[in-house]
């Protein structure tokens, strides 16, 4: 299996109507999706909450594809229907376009996104030609073979993946205005450009939408981005230093995460020294969220033991607790249930509707790479998480969990949360009452 890297993690549905970075801590947290009372417990589902927060529909409201590696999934209204669809980002395979039918229930619009396979790792919408529909960008990873579609409104798309500035070895991808021009810029994380050779990571990509010609990317990488050679797997965009800019969170599998923090015109300088890492991680999920109600943004790692193979790192979840002085402090012993199963994926969602974030861990067995049942964690309003999987998901929850969308699919008021899987079933659960 190919290294493969899940995306910012678990992102609230795109507002195609929307053209500025979300400002304040909330909202920002809820378009990037960006924690158990008492010390913290072993490994394996614990039994809270009143009632379940899930049900399973996949069986009735998704096309059956057991066997598809769909790794990450991208909601948004691409036919202007009023529902949120689904754009699938699919390892080996061509990528795939879900439409709502209104009440949840997703058709297969074959070929949507052409008929060749990629291996594709993530996928993002916004409107970037700002003509008032959803446009689409993927990134590849092993044929280095990104896309980019220009949304029509009706649910179909052309292919202008020819305005993309580069290929490279792509695990991570982000999308946001970064330099305040009211346009959605392209970060691309990389642990390999296109030619070279004996690669040991690359360095990531930042693509500005042209405000003269808004849809074409002007490549500022040189410019814009410290010039940093990373094996990334994730990267989140996210106001970190509280002055109304996107900031920047690289997760990568070879340590160190990395902190780029921006000048508010898209210029990044690193800023690494004020996340305190106390173990060498190899993480593929980064999450931003105000874990603790503080204000003060905080930051999730989601983690491996290795990719599939033997037991090399801890593969713990940490979670970053930002103080007043901005630095970032490893507090996971005294907030989070202890796992040693390893994290593909995830989502940030208030789970139990009492207005904090909680969390939704895909978990996988490793070494082994066995299907595990999904984790949910409640917080108690504090930051601290306890362990509710038994009681809020349904026990049909089980796979190879990847990157995660959240969003109401089936327009009740109640977020849904769609599951990305490698080589099991995609997964849609509605939220209850």
């Amino acid at each position: 299996m190919a290294a493969v890297g899940p995306g910012d993690g678990r992102e609230r549905a795109m507002d195609p109507t929307a053209d500025k970075p979300r400002r304040r801590l909330r909202p920002l947290l809820c378009a990037v999706a960006l924690m158990t009372a008492g010390a913290c417990r072993a490994q394996g589902p614990a039994e809270e909450t009143a009632r379940p927060a899930f049900r399973d529909v996949t069986a009735t409201h998704v096309p059956q594809a057991p066997e598809l590696h769909a790794l990450d999934i991208a909601l948004a209204d691409f036919d202007h229907d009023g529902d949120l669809d689904a754009a699938l980002a699919v390892e080996g395979a061509p990528n795939r376009l879900y439409l709502n039918d209104g009440q949840g229930r997703y058709i297969w619009r074959e070929g949507a996104f052409g008929k060749r396979p990629h291996d594709t790792e993530h996928v993002r919408a916004a409107d970037f030609d700002r003509d008032g529909h959803v446009d689409l960008v993927f990134v590849a990873e092993d044929d280095r073979t990104h896309q980019f579609f220009l949304g029509r409104g009706d649910g179909s798309f052309v292919d202008a993946s020819e305005r993309l500035p580069g290929r490279s070895v792509g695990n991570g991808l982000a999308v946001g205005d970064v330099n305040g021009d009211r346009l959605p810029d392209i970060v691309v994380g990389n642990s390999g450009i296109s030619g070279e050779k004996g690669e040991q990571g690359g360095g990531n990509f930042l693509w500005l939408n042209d405000p003269r010609r808004p849809g074409w990317f002007i490549d500022a990488t040189s410019t814009h981005l410290p010039a940093i050679r990373n094996q990334a797997q994730s990267v989140a965009l996210a106001d970190i230093d509280g002055d109304h800019d996107l900031d920047m969170i690289v997760a990568t599998e070879a340590p160190p995460t990395r902190l780029l923090v921006n000048d508010g015109r898209g210029r990044f300088t690193e800023a690494s020294e004020k996340l305190q890492q106390l173990t060498p991680l190899e993480t593929r999920e980064a999450h931003v969220l105000d874990a603790n109600g503080d204000q003060r943004p905080d930051i999730l790692l989601l983690n491996l033991t290795s990719n599939a193979g033997k037991w090399e790192k801890d593969p713990q979840a940490r979670l970053l607790v930002q103080d007043a002085s901005g630095r970032f402090v490893d507090e996971t012993a005294q907030r989070l249930p202890a796992n040693r199963f390893s994290s593909w994926g995830g989502a940030v969602m208030d789970v139990n509707r009492d207005g904090h974030p909680d969390l939704l861990i895909g978990a996988i067995e490793v070494p082994g790479f066995k299907p595990l049942q999904l984790r949910a964690y409640i917080n108690d309003g504090t930051g601290r998480f306890r362990d509710v999987t038994t009681s809020a998901l349904p026990d049909t929850v089980s796979g190879r969990s990847w990157s995660m969308a959240v969003g109401d699919v089936n327009r009740d008021g109640i977020d849904d949360l769609f599951i990305g899987g490698w080589g099991t079933q995609l997964r849609l659960l509605f939220g209850e009452r």
